[in-house]
Protein backbone atom coordinates (compact mmCIF):
# COMPACT_ATOMS: atom_id res chain seq x y z
CA UNK A 1 0.00 0.00 0.00
CA UNK A 2 2.84 2.40 0.86
CA UNK A 3 4.43 1.70 -2.50
CA UNK A 4 1.19 2.48 -4.35
CA UNK A 5 0.84 5.77 -2.48
CA UNK A 6 4.44 6.67 -3.29
CA UNK A 7 3.87 5.94 -6.98
CA UNK A 8 0.64 7.99 -7.00
CA UNK A 9 2.40 10.88 -5.29
CA UNK A 10 5.19 10.80 -7.86
CA UNK A 11 2.70 10.76 -10.74
CA UNK A 12 0.82 13.65 -9.13
CA UNK A 13 4.02 15.69 -8.86
CA UNK A 14 4.91 15.05 -12.49
CA UNK A 15 1.40 15.90 -13.72
CA UNK A 16 1.13 19.06 -11.62
CA UNK A 17 4.43 20.41 -12.83
CA UNK A 18 2.74 22.72 -15.37
CA UNK A 19 3.61 26.32 -14.66
CA UNK A 20 0.79 28.75 -13.87
CA UNK A 21 1.33 32.24 -15.27
CA UNK A 22 -0.84 35.41 -15.28
CA UNK A 23 -2.88 36.68 -18.22
CA UNK A 24 -0.93 38.73 -20.76
CA UNK A 25 2.19 36.65 -20.39
CA UNK A 26 4.05 37.15 -23.65
CA UNK A 27 3.60 34.25 -26.06
CA UNK A 28 7.37 33.89 -26.23
CA UNK A 29 7.55 33.48 -22.43
CA UNK A 30 4.94 30.71 -22.27
CA UNK A 31 6.54 27.30 -21.78
CA UNK A 32 4.96 24.25 -23.35
CA UNK A 33 2.26 22.83 -21.07
CA UNK A 34 1.80 26.04 -19.04
CA UNK A 35 -1.50 27.38 -17.74
CA UNK A 36 -2.18 31.09 -18.36
CA UNK A 37 -4.68 31.80 -15.60
CA UNK A 38 -6.94 34.75 -14.87
CA UNK A 39 -5.40 35.04 -11.41
CA UNK A 40 -6.80 38.52 -10.68
CA UNK A 41 -10.26 37.95 -12.26
CA UNK A 42 -9.55 40.52 -14.95
CA UNK A 43 -11.98 38.85 -17.37
CA UNK A 44 -14.96 38.84 -15.00
CA UNK A 45 -16.16 42.44 -15.63
CA UNK A 46 -16.83 41.55 -19.29
CA UNK A 47 -19.02 38.50 -18.59
CA UNK A 48 -22.70 38.89 -19.45
CA UNK A 49 -25.23 39.37 -22.24
CA UNK A 50 -24.92 42.56 -24.30
CA UNK A 51 -27.07 43.98 -27.13
CA UNK A 52 -26.61 46.58 -29.86
CA UNK A 53 -28.41 47.61 -33.03
CA UNK A 54 -26.49 48.18 -36.24
CA UNK A 55 -27.82 48.86 -39.76
CA UNK A 56 -31.23 47.32 -39.03
CA UNK A 57 -29.90 44.26 -37.23
CA UNK A 58 -29.82 43.43 -33.55
CA UNK A 59 -26.64 41.77 -32.29
CA UNK A 60 -26.64 39.94 -28.98
CA UNK A 61 -23.31 38.89 -27.47
CA UNK A 62 -23.15 36.14 -24.86
CA UNK A 63 -19.79 36.51 -23.12
CA UNK A 64 -18.65 33.78 -20.75
CA UNK A 65 -15.36 32.91 -19.13
CA UNK A 66 -13.81 29.66 -20.26
CA UNK A 67 -11.09 28.28 -18.04
CA UNK A 68 -8.33 25.97 -19.23
CA UNK A 69 -8.93 26.45 -22.98
CA UNK A 70 -6.38 24.40 -24.87
CA UNK A 71 -4.30 26.46 -27.29
CA UNK A 72 -2.15 24.57 -29.76
CA UNK A 73 0.20 26.26 -32.16
CA UNK A 74 2.90 24.77 -34.31
CA UNK A 75 5.39 25.72 -31.60
CA UNK A 76 3.69 24.82 -28.31
CA UNK A 77 0.62 23.69 -26.46
CA UNK A 78 -0.73 25.36 -23.32
CA UNK A 79 -3.98 26.16 -21.48
CA UNK A 80 -5.43 29.63 -20.99
CA UNK A 81 -8.45 31.34 -19.44
CA UNK A 82 -10.38 33.29 -22.09
CA UNK A 83 -13.56 35.19 -22.73
CA UNK A 84 -15.63 33.05 -25.07
CA UNK A 85 -18.19 34.96 -27.15
CA UNK A 86 -21.25 33.44 -28.79
CA UNK A 87 -23.72 35.65 -30.63
CA UNK A 88 -27.08 35.90 -32.33
CA UNK A 89 -27.75 38.38 -35.14
CA UNK A 90 -31.37 39.08 -36.14
CA UNK A 91 -32.80 41.36 -38.80
CA UNK A 92 -35.45 44.04 -38.14
CA UNK A 93 -38.23 41.42 -38.47
CA UNK A 94 -36.64 39.22 -35.81
CA UNK A 95 -35.43 36.61 -38.33
CA UNK A 96 -32.21 34.98 -37.16
CA UNK A 97 -29.40 35.67 -39.62
CA UNK A 98 -26.65 33.91 -37.67
CA UNK A 99 -26.67 32.06 -34.35
CA UNK A 100 -23.49 30.68 -32.80
CA UNK A 101 -25.08 30.40 -29.35
CA UNK A 102 -27.78 27.80 -30.02
CA UNK A 103 -26.70 26.26 -33.30
CA UNK A 104 -23.32 25.15 -31.96
CA UNK A 105 -21.52 26.26 -35.10
CA UNK A 106 -18.17 24.77 -34.15
CA UNK A 107 -16.18 26.29 -36.99
CA UNK A 108 -16.93 29.86 -35.83
CA UNK A 109 -14.85 30.94 -32.85
CA UNK A 110 -14.61 34.27 -31.09
CA UNK A 111 -12.45 34.45 -27.98
CA UNK A 112 -10.04 36.70 -26.12
CA UNK A 113 -6.28 36.62 -26.48
CA UNK A 114 -5.17 39.67 -24.49
CA UNK A 115 -6.51 42.13 -21.98
CA UNK A 116 -5.24 45.66 -21.40
CA UNK A 117 -6.35 46.41 -17.84
CA UNK A 118 -4.98 49.95 -18.05
CA UNK A 119 -7.20 50.72 -21.03
CA UNK A 120 -10.18 48.47 -20.11
CA UNK A 121 -9.65 46.77 -23.45
CA UNK A 122 -9.94 43.13 -24.51
CA UNK A 123 -8.53 41.83 -27.79
CA UNK A 124 -10.46 38.94 -29.36
CA UNK A 125 -9.76 36.88 -32.42
CA UNK A 126 -12.57 35.92 -34.76
CA UNK A 127 -12.27 32.86 -36.98
CA UNK A 128 -14.74 34.25 -39.50
CA UNK A 129 -17.80 32.59 -40.98
CA UNK A 130 -17.82 29.95 -43.74
CA UNK A 131 -14.40 29.54 -45.34
CA UNK A 132 -13.04 31.88 -42.64
CA UNK A 133 -14.50 34.91 -44.42
CA UNK A 134 -14.19 37.93 -42.14
CA UNK A 135 -11.58 36.48 -39.83
CA UNK A 136 -9.85 39.18 -37.89
CA UNK A 137 -9.61 41.19 -34.71
CA UNK A 138 -12.33 42.50 -32.42
CA UNK A 139 -11.71 44.92 -29.59
CA UNK A 140 -14.09 45.39 -26.67
CA UNK A 141 -13.53 48.42 -24.50
CA UNK A 142 -15.27 48.60 -21.14
CA UNK A 143 -16.87 52.04 -20.92
CA UNK A 144 -18.64 51.43 -17.62
CA UNK A 145 -20.30 48.56 -15.74
CA UNK A 146 -23.09 48.23 -18.36
CA UNK A 147 -21.54 49.29 -21.68
CA UNK A 148 -18.88 48.00 -24.05
CA UNK A 149 -17.52 49.74 -27.13
CA UNK A 150 -17.01 47.42 -30.14
CA UNK A 151 -14.46 47.60 -32.94
CA UNK A 152 -14.19 44.90 -35.61
CA UNK A 153 -11.32 44.82 -38.10
CA UNK A 154 -11.80 41.98 -40.60
CA UNK A 155 -8.91 40.85 -42.72
CA UNK A 156 -8.96 40.45 -46.51
CA UNK A 157 -12.60 39.48 -47.10
CA UNK A 158 -12.63 39.56 -50.90
CA UNK A 159 -9.71 37.15 -51.40
CA UNK A 160 -10.99 34.72 -48.77
CA UNK A 161 -14.57 34.74 -50.12
CA UNK A 162 -13.33 34.05 -53.65
CA UNK A 163 -11.92 30.71 -52.45
CA UNK A 164 -15.30 29.50 -51.12
CA UNK A 165 -17.77 27.33 -52.96
CA UNK A 166 -20.54 29.59 -54.35
CA UNK A 167 -23.22 27.68 -52.41
CA UNK A 168 -21.89 28.73 -48.99
CA UNK A 169 -23.14 31.83 -47.20
CA UNK A 170 -20.10 34.07 -46.82
CA UNK A 171 -21.98 37.05 -45.41
CA UNK A 172 -20.36 38.69 -42.41
CA UNK A 173 -23.18 39.35 -39.98
CA UNK A 174 -21.10 40.92 -37.23
CA UNK A 175 -20.93 44.73 -37.34
CA UNK A 176 -17.90 45.88 -39.31
CA UNK A 177 -17.52 49.16 -37.47
CA UNK A 178 -15.83 51.05 -34.68
CA UNK A 179 -17.33 52.60 -31.52
CA UNK A 180 -20.58 50.61 -31.59
CA UNK A 181 -22.01 50.58 -28.04
CA UNK A 182 -23.28 47.29 -26.59
CA UNK A 183 -25.43 47.51 -23.47
CA UNK A 184 -25.53 44.83 -20.78
CA UNK A 185 -28.93 43.16 -20.40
Amino acid sequence: MKRILSILSLISLICCKAQTLPLNTSFFDIPNGAYIKDINNELNPYIGTYKANFNGSEVTLYITKQENKLEETGQKSYHVDVLNVKYIVTNSSGFILQDTKNNNVFNIQLYSTKIRQDKNLVHLIYSGTNCSVGWGNIYLKKINSTQLSWEYKPNDVTTTAAKCPPTLDTTIYLPETKDLIFTKQ
